[in-house]
């Protein structure tokens, strides 16, 4: 299907703004990443405790701080008031959901976060439905052992991908093929780790999860004009590489529309409407769309053309 037909758009006129943009919104999420020490982790590689819990009415986030300044488990008495307490999901619809995080305390008592949804269980009689298991949305406990395996793993991860990457482009490409990839991937892991690092959202498993998903979505919809340029240097040999490189972006944009509005409203309806468990892995994979498919045509083939220009000279 064409949504575009014979579209002569000059996309490489644009480059020099396009980098002016990028750098200002990559240099805003650094400096964010750098005020705050790093990005914001969740229990998943930090170690800690969560507990989400479903109240039958509204609840106080007060109420609930209140509760928690004298939790005593197993005769040890602990003060969690001061923790992360908040409502969980749409505060339009959710109020009566809570979610409590509680950092690693050494020497914990055995089924610590099931200790804790007791005491909160037991704190509020009314409120709360009779089955127990109705009343537990999540509970979950990481140690910092593991925590620390974890996000050496998920860099790791991440490292290799890109790795195995600039080797794959540059045997079925050219090598400046493979350079101008790994900045647009790079570019796109950057960006969306710098606007999480803004907005204050954790970066959990699932988040790590997203970014590998943007790097393969992004290295497709690249993969696809990096295929089409090479068609077009066997077929237009006298044109300049930067006109080749336009007509293949003009030539494959109705399929980069289709693929990245569909891929986009899927990820939206998820993010709308899939609640707060995986809400923020929907919000990256909905920037992970939006600039995928910008780095493709200003991050990838100018970097591309640029090696070309001065290979020549």
């Amino acid at each position: 299907m064409r949504i575009v037909k014979d579209t002569n758009i000059d996309f490489m006129r644009q480059r020099k703004l396009a980098l002016i943009l990028s750098a200002v919104v990559i240099f805003s999420g650094v400096t964010s990443l750098l005020i705050n020490g790093g990005p914001k982790l969740s229990i998943d590689f930090k170690g800690g405790t969560l507990v989400s819990v479903q109240f039958t009415e509204e609840m106080d986030i007060l109420a609930v701080r209140t509760a928690m300044d004298n939790v005593n488990i197993d005769g040890q008495v602990f003060d969690f008031s001061k923790e992360e307490i908040k409502h969980f999901g749409d505060l339009g619809a959710e109020l009566s959901a809570v979610l409590i995080r509680v950092p690693h305390i050494e020497d914990a008592p055995n089924n610590f976060a099931q200790k804790i949804v007791d005491h909160i269980y037991n704190a509020f009689p009314g409120k709360v439905p009779e089955n127990k298991t109705d009343f537990i949305i999540v509970k979950d406990t990481v140690s910092p052992k593991i925590g620390s395996e974890l996000s050496g793993k998920a860099v790791m991860a991440i490292i290799s991908s890109l790795g195995l990457i600039l080797l794959y482009i540059s045997i079925r490409f050219e090598f400046r093929f493979a350079l101008g990839a790994i900045a647009a991937l790079t570019h796109d892991v950057l960006i969306t780790l710098g606007i999480f690092s803004l907005l204050g959202y954790e970066i959990s498993l699932p988040i790590i999860a997203a970014f590998l998903t943007i790097v393969g979505y992004s290295l497709n919809d690249t993969i696809v004009i990096f295929d089409r340029i090479r068609e077009n240097i066997k077929l237009s040999k006298r044109d300049t590489y930067s006109e080749i490189v336009n007509r293949s972006m003009n030539e494959s944009l109705s399929r980069t529309i289709v693929t990245s509005l569909t891929t986009f409203i899927v990820v939206f309806i998820l993010w709308f409407f899939g609640g707060e468990v995986i809400h923020n892995f929907a919000l990256a994979m909905i920037i992970g769309v939006v600039v995928g498919t910008y780095s493709s045509i200003y991050i990838a083939s100018p970097i591309v053309i640029h090696l070309h220009d001065n290979a020549i000279k």
